[in-house]
């Protein structure tokens, strides 16, 4: 495989996240040299209260998985280079499913969704996916998490002036179309298939896709060819690794990961 020079970094949020929760990446990255970008998902490029005070948006709750491909996609084609792309829960799916269009230089999925055909048990697991897609109630309106949810599933373990702060400055509405198409061929990873470089990372104390949940993800893609995939686990994280205080343990191993594949060791 040849060395990874890309300097372009797209970032893509989850589903339930603001764009600007990647504003400190974006800054902190620049600072290494790095060319960086957030697009919003369609339908969410406004501030998070905004998007809360239209809640329930007709736009949004149509938006569908292969719309939201397609237009990422788009946006990446247009780099001057193939872009480094780092996407979170729903958007570390999205960065796998890109992985398969060859159009990335290297994929990091922090928290990622499950492709079709990983799973788990966990009765938070379960809870989750349960409380965000509704799966027996109508897809016509978006689902906007209660600070409940937040709380349980996405900020477990922070301080709780922490978690109020972040639910009110980030979480916005999602799709309920998006989740379920997880559950289709759509969600469908190629495992055998090579691609480009990818690192999956996750948390100890994720109740949405939890680490053995990742494992599982990492597990899948076949090491017998060329191809880089890397895993990593980090303690005490909870699904919004990216957005706590403790960020930056999560971005200098990744900028660590794309100097070592950047730089591969003359043998």
């Amino acid at each position: 495989m040849k060395p990874i020079k890309s300097k372009t970094v797209v970032f893509i949020t989850g589903a339930f996240a603001g764009h600007h929760t990647w504003d400190k990446w974006i800054s902190y990255y620049e600072g290494h040299g790095y060319n960086c970008t957030a697009p919003p998902w369609p339908y969410k490029d406004k501030s998070p209260q905004v998007l809360r005070d239209e809640h329930p948006n007709v736009s949004l709750a149509n938006t569908t998985l292969s719309e939201v491909l397609n237009y990422y996609s788009n946006i990446i084609e247009q780099q001057s280079e193939k872009p480094i792309v780092i996407g979170h829960a729903m958007g570390g799916l999205i960065v796998q499913l890109l992985l398969q269009r060859n159009i990335l230089a290297a994929g990091i999925a922090l928290h990622s969704m499950p492709p079709l055909g990983i799973y788990t048990l966990k009765p938070s697991y379960l809870w989750s996916v349960l409380k965000i897609t509704g799966v027996f109630n109508t897809n016509s309106k978006p689902h906007l998490i209660s600070f409940k949810e937040w709380k349980y599933a996405y900020t477990n373990g922070s301080p709780h002036e922490e978690q109020k702060y972040s639910y009110e400055k980030d979480v916005v509405p999602l799709s309920k179309r998006v989740f379920k198409v997880c559950f289709t061929k759509k969600a469908k990873v190629d495992f055998s298939a090579p691609h480009q470089p990818l690192l999956i990372l996750s948390g100890t104390t994720d109740r949405i896709t939890s680490s053995t949940l990742n494992y599982s993800n990492y597990l899948m893609y076949n090491k017998n060819n060329s191809s880089i995939t890397d895993y990593k686990e980090f303690k005490n994280k909870n699904h919004f690794s990216y957005g706590l205080s403790s960020w930056k343990e999560e971005a200098d191993y990744i900028l660590d990961w794309l100097d070592i594949i950047s730089n591969p060791a003359i043998v």
